[in-house]
């Protein structure tokens, strides 16, 4: 039985993992030989008031030893505090009610070569977390600086993220520390993001770092929305993606996640969805995209299917700025038109 860790992100979580031998959400797992070793993940994106709350759950799988991770996001969270402690549980209990006693008796709980920026730092249990600001080669520097083992593709990943937001959020888990406070192997610290964002966006294809080829990616991503939203790419199964629940949550889930520590900023209302990944390395070449409206189109930049400036970006920047032109030159023409007709000065002379 494959086993299923809790995580949540803004967004959106997936983080670039990097360690001896630890188990964290929506990220792909690097030992000191090199080794990937990624379980099934979980991930929550609950948006509500324009924020994003980010709620992912950082498990270590082993004796000691250290790991860190590095978690692409939206924007500047405006905080990073300890999570809820059976948030993610009570969530796979709400569409997966069979398989939920298994997973509750496993869980307990552009490129720029400036130095990256430093933005906040805070201590939540055995986790060392650093928000940085800055561009593919700073970050990547910034976890070489700091004892992170980077795969052979982390560049082009961090490069494909650092385009679109320079925010990153680095953990460093210390796995004596977590001996030392009695954590047993496979307990997880819940983290809480709250990142302000127009909309929501889960990182995927951070989950591929460090793999290649056929091999399989496995997570489950919770969105928690106002109303039913829309999603690109949009889960169809073919793609890897699969949209197995999408329903108002029910008045019962909404009120034992709200008593949950930090989680007072769940709605009276709210939309459920579940997107299963069952994807190969090569196939999750995208994120999510989500807008939370549910009317309008998700961004292609923010579903890296476009990057900004791309001619995609440009074409629709030139067509508006020609609508705007075309306006502006019919206004002018019209004026003139009037003038001319309505000035004396250009009136025939009687008799002429």
């Amino acid at each position: 039985m494959k086993r299923r860790w809790p995580f949540i992100l803004p967004a959106v979580t997936a983080a670039l993992l990097l360690s001896a031998a630890p188990v964290l959400a929506c990220g792909g797992l690097i030992g000191p030989n090199g080794a990937v070793n990624l379980l099934r993940t979980t991930t929550l994106a609950g948006y509500h008031g324009g924020v994003e709350h980010y709620i992912t759950a950082f498990q270590f799988a082993g004796g000691g030893g250290a790991f860190g991770s590095l978690t692409p996001l939206p924007g500047v969270p405006t905080s990073v505090e300890k999570g809820g402690d059976w948030t993610l549980q009570r969530l796979i209990r709400e569409t997966n009610p069979i398989q939920f006693q298994a997973a509750d008796a496993l869980l307990t709980v552009g490129a720029s070569r400036e130095s990256a920026e430093e933005l906040m730092k805070v201590r939540i249990d055995a986790l060392d977390i650093t928000v940085l600001k800055g561009g593919a080669a700073a970050i990547g520097q910034w976890a070489k600086d700091h004892g992170f083992r980077l795969p052979p593709d982390a560049p082009e990943v961090l490069d494909y993220y650092a385009q679109r937001s320079p925010i990153f959020l680095a953990a460093a888990f210390d796995g004596a520390a977590a001996a030392e406070r009695g954590q047993a192997v496979g307990d997880g610290t819940p983290v809480h993001i709250t990142i302000p964002t127009p909309n929501p966006w889960v990182p995927l294809r951070v989950l591929a770092l460090g793999k290649t080829g056929a091999e399989r990616i496995e997570a489950d991503v919770y969105l928690l929305t106002d109303i039913a939203p829309a999603m690109l790419p949009a889960p169809s199964g073919r793609n890897g993606l699969a949209l197995t629940h999408s329903a108002p949550a029910t008045e019962s889930l909404l009120t034992d996640l709200r008593s949950d520590k930090g989680m007072e900023w769940i709605p009276e209302s709210a939309w459920l969805s579940q997107i299963v990944i069952d994807a190969s390395a090569d196939q999750l070449r995208f994120d999510l995209a989500i807008d939370a409206s549910g009317q309008g189109t998700p961004s292609r930049v923010q579903a890296g299917l476009e990057i900004p400036g791309t001619a995609y970006g440009t074409g629709i920047a030139l067509g508006r700025l020609f609508v705007t032109l075309a306006a502006i030159t019919l206004g002018l023409l019209l004026i003139v038109r009037l003038l001319s007709s309505g000035s004396p000065g250009v009136r025939p002379a009687a008799g002429g």
